[in-house]
């Protein structure tokens, strides 16, 4: 059973008070503790769009990293409220990100790793706590179609030491190209989707032929795309957790260094899933949101 809390402001507050206290007192001294952050629309005090009865909850992510079936460990799942405009959710995570500093602060006491798991605008609540804690507070991470820009992340991640899995996919496009048009228009910044492997981050991308190759060789197979626009493959995708579970469960299984061998280091160019054979396939939405391919991309981070 995942731990629910919520960022109410800067602080993390939890659903059952003590709820985090009794679950450290059992968990083995050098278990990992993954903390699950979902993205834009989900908000806690609204009960249809309540991210605890569902992706958070225990038929949710949890289960699918193996909690309550043998496997080590501890999911928290941590809330925010991702309701209103884009940019009224954009500030929030903000401010979420500091109540998940707080709450990473509060387990800091625990020897095992502590991970993070986070989608879509998620991901800005999880890159926005790193400066507010000490180098190696967060061991490795997930992000799955990522809503931060990659100007941010990278500036997040200099000092942090932490271990990036970014996960990308040209199904996601017109979510990206919404993200930085509404965000931040005309200002040339683009999301994470960009954010080239290195060091400390691997970048792979679910839907090209060649990176599911290289998760195939390292034992991880994972099923070809069924739609061109989607925003949730990145954790409805039959395959996807056995990967997460070996990056965030058991790290020494899967050393950051071998995965990067591992996976083309190039990601196939923006809109190339709608056109293709088309060179420039960019320019071909430079129109904007008015497309009708980006018509109906609203909704909370679940079909």
């Amino acid at each position: 059973m995942p731990i629910a809390v919520n960022a109410m402001g800067c602080l993390p507050v939890e659903r059952d008070t003590g709820a985090l206290a009794e679950a450290l007192t059992w968990l083995p001294s050098d278990a990992p503790i993954t903390i699950l952050i979902h993205g834009y629309r989900y908000a806690p005090h609204q009960p249809h769009d309540d991210p605890h009865a569902g992706i958070l909850g225990p038929q949710g992510w949890a289960r699918r990293l193996n909690e309550g079936r043998g496997a080590p460990g501890l999911c928290i799942g941590l809330g925010w409220d991702g309701s209103g405009t884009i940019w009224q959710a954009h500030r929030r995570a903000e401010k979420a990100g500091r109540a998940l500093a707080a709450l990473i602060r509060r387990i800091g006491h625990h020897d095992g790793p502590v991970g993070i798991m986070a989608h879509s605008l998620g991901a800005r609540v999880a890159l926005s706590a790193l400066p507010h804690l000490p180098r190696h507070a967060v061991a490795r991470m997930v992000l799955l179609q990522g809503a931060e820009f990659c100007d941010t992340a990278e500036t997040a991640l200099a000092e942090a030491g932490t271990e990036v899995l970014n996960i990308t996919s040209r199904e996601n496009d017109g979510y990206d190209m919404l993200f930085e048009t509404l965000v931040a228009p005309l200002s040339g910044r683009r999301t994470v989707s960009t954010l080239p492997s290195g060091p400390r981050t691997v970048t792979v991308q679910i839907d090209d032929p060649r990176h599911r190759a290289a998760l195939d060789r390292l034992g991880i197979p994972t099923r070809p795309p069924q739609r061109r626009i989607c925003h949730w493959s990145g954790y409805l995708r039959p395959g996807m957790f056995r990967l997460y579970r070996r990056f965030l469960l058991t790290p020494a299984a899967l050393p950051l260094p071998l995965l990067r061998a591992a996976v083309p280091t190039d990601v196939a160019p923006r809109w190339s899933a709608l056109w293709p054979h088309s060179p420039c396939a960019g320019a071909a939405l430079a129109s904007g949101p008015s497309s009708p391919y980006l018509q109906g991309l609203q909704g909370k981070d679940m079909p």
